[in-house]
């Protein structure tokens, strides 16, 4: 017998192809397991409902169909690259039969072994609402985790409460903290049963992302296990400080960013609002003069610091207009705050220097660019498409025209900046002027950072990918032929231009795959 299984690289280095798949995988764990009876089963389970999780790997991939639906709400086909493999290789879902197994006996109970106790957590004990799966084959443990999505007690205070990560070192968002804890169990008793040295793959979207940071973490630092995980996060919010981002600087973490999602610029001490942290008219919008109609911001001067950080390597996706409409994205490392908080500080903009939290809040975490059937899944899959066509023509990985772009409007930001600083500057008083000040020192570190970000993208015109960029340690493969025949069959993985823009985006709430909740990120 024969079956189907995603694709997904084992290497550490960041791939093309780990970023669509592992998109995908994110996007399926906000579904339902999908087993009826959903608990306690007699003598047989099924799979009915499409999608989930359980119809996906027990029906679906072991049954050789393809399929590419991993939202309700999902309209544009975006089929993961599928491998064949023996049925013994498939990602599995562990079988039920009361005669022959008899861990699966009713009678034992709440420690009764079916489908969804062994691959689904859904937390209803420590009222955390965190979701995720796990499966496994020859190569690769997955876990893909949702975060929340269903209302909580009520707004938290938005100083963002940390408290010690025990299973390291640091601090992390207590929000974030406890969903992590209350899953913990759940993937170590997994692992005891089936982890046979193979790559744990992790990934998670949003709050999803923030919590598979710790997951990864306290997998990583677990006594005598030897665990290595690779983390691929999207849209993930801030979910420690610096002591526990130093301390997991050993985590292979890829974590992606799209230029609109303001999600991830929180939590951030600005939003502490028993604290005065912004500089009055410092919040500026900048938008580029370019028929890319690009749009950047200044980035909100922390006086105070900020104890959060991100951990990981940051990959974004720049959106590009071309002249014709074409919507295209670049991916690149750009490295500076003015544009990785772009998006948060222009809702900040629309609501003044001392914006309301409440309605503040609900506009980052309600933007249309933070959904992944809506943003993050046509972005990966146009990045992937955009690599294939570069490593087929071994031509650069933005065209001139992206190039020309991009670079005028960094120039066109770094302009503002400096007219921003000396507009800052008059604003002191003569005798305080030409000292040093940490709101100039600020703006000065930002334009020596977006320095930076010219040279990285002056680097991407002369770049040539490998095919380990692409298909990571799938390159060399003697299925990769024969799954990209499979993938490219269907129309949609063709028919779009050379340079893959990005699908255009479907209208509406679809694509919006949970309605987020805001009280575990503040």
């Amino acid at each position: 017998m024969r079956a189907l299984r995603p694709m997904l690289s084992i290497d550490d280095r960041f791939c093309a192809l780990n970023l669509y798949q592992l998109a995908l995988m994110s996007t399926l764990s906000y579904c339902d397991f999908g087993q009826q009876p959903p608990k306690k089963p007699l003598d047989q389970v099924s799979f009915p409902l499409e999608p989930s999780v359980g119809n996906l790997f027990a029906e679906k991939l072991s049954g050789y169909h393809e399929a590419w639906k991993v939202d309700g709400e999902q309209v544009q086909r975006f089929y993961p690259l599928y491998e064949e493999v023996p049925y013994s290789l498939r990602f599995e879902i562990l079988p039920f039969d009361p005669e022959i197994y008899p861990q699966n006996r009713a009678e034992l109970g709440a420690v009764q072994e079916h489908p969804a106790y062994l691959h689904f957590f859904d937390d209803d004990k420590f009222g955390t609402d965190t979701q995720a799966f796990i499966s496994h084959h020859d190569e690769v443990v997955l876990i893909a985790i949702r975060g929340t999505a269903s209302a909580a007690d009520g707004l938290r205070d938005a100083n963002a409460h940390q408290v010690d990560f025990a299973d390291g070192v640091g601090k992390a968002h207590e929000g974030f903290y406890q969903a992590y804890r209350a899953m913990r169990d759940f993937v170590l008793r997994y692992l005891d049963q089936f982890y046979r040295s193979q790559r744990i793959v992790i990934c998670g979207h949003s709050l999803g992302g923030a919590i598979a940071l710790l997951l990864a973490e306290g997998l990583r630092r677990a006594p005598d296990r030897n665990y290595t995980p690779l983390l691929y996060t999207y849209g993930a919010p801030r979910a420690a400080d610096a002591k526990f981002t130093d301390g997991a600087s050993a985590l292979v973490h890829h974590r992606i960013v799209n230029h609109n999602d303001p999600v991830p610029s929180v939590p951030a001490p600005w939003m502490n609002t028993t604290a005065k942290l912004w500089i009055p008219g410092a919040v500026t919008l900048f938008s580029a003069p370019t028929p890319g109609g690009l749009l950047f911001a200044a980035g909100l001067v922390r006086v105070g610091g900020n104890p959060y950080q991100h951990h990981g390597e940051q990959q974004h996706f720049m959106p590009i207009t071309l002249e014709d409409g074409t919507q295209a994205s670049v991916l690149w490392k750009p490295g500076c705050e003015s544009i990785q908080e772009a998006a948060c500080n222009r809702a900040l903009q629309l609501h003044g220097d001392m914006p309301d939290r409440d309605n503040l809040l609900k506009q980052l975490f309600q933007a249309d660019q933070h959904f992944m059937t809506a943003s993050y899944i046509p972005a990966a899959w146009a990045t992937l498409r955009r690599w294939q066509h570069t490593l087929e023509s071994q031509g650069p990985l933005v065209t001139p025209r992206e190039y020309a772009l991009l670079d005028h409007a960094l120039e066109t930001m770094r302009q503002q900046l400096r007219d921003k600083n000396r507009e800052l500057e008059q604003r002191r008083a003569p005798n305080q002027r030409g000292q040093a000040h940490e709101h100039n020192q600020a703006l000065n570190a930002e334009i020596d950072r977006l320095n930076t970000s010219r040279e990285r993208l002056h680097s991407l015109r002369w770049r040539r990918l490998e095919v380990r960029d692409v298909y990571g340690s799938h390159s060399h493969s003697a299925s990769l032929q024969p799954s990209l025949k499979r993938w490219f069959s269907h129309r949609e993985n063709r028919e779009r231009s050379p340079v893959a823009s990005v699908p255009s985006p479907v209208h509406g709430d679809r694509g919006r795959v949970h309605s987020l909740d805001i009280d575990s990120i503040v």
